[in-house]
């Protein structure tokens, strides 16, 4: 199965594309967006959207999974700026006719970890680790 992680952000997109097979786990590509901050707000929807399609398009992922909406209640604009990012997000993938699901940090974290509350770095090191990065 091939699939495509994205963390979703207008500053950092961050995102992997994964082969998982019996042999165990293959990158095939991981990096970041990161729209120039200068430019006008739609501009940097924009940037998002193409990478995104083109990394569809390369690597025809099965499943893409996609973090989903974290709101803080000090913080309500952020929200309201990561469900641009994640709108865009989700008209790639539907234009690319992909599976899209959404899992919550905690749950991925405990997933891969066995603790929903690892922190960001402990969750880094561990996937840097499993996939001999």
């Amino acid at each position: 199965m091939r699939i495509l992680g994205i963390d979703p952000g207008l500053i950092t997109t961050g995102y992997g594309v994964v082969d998982i097979k019996a042999g165990g786990v293959t990158i095939l590509e991981a990096g970041t967006i990161e729209p120039d901050p200068k430019v006008a707000f739609e501009q940097r929807l924009l940037k998002i959207h193409l990478h995104i399609t083109t990394i569809l398009k390369t690597h025809h992922p099965d499943v893409v999974v996609l973090e989903k909406l974290y709101a803080h209640t000090r913080h309500p604009a952020t929200a309201i700026t990561l469900g641009h990012v994640r709108g865009v997000i989700c008209l790639s993938v539907a234009q690319q006719k992909i599976e899209l699901v959404e899992q919550s940090v905690k749950r991925i974290r405990k997933s891969l970890l066995g603790n929903g509350n690892a922190t960001k770095i402990q969750t880094q090191e561990f996937i840097k680790r499993m996939l001999n990065i």
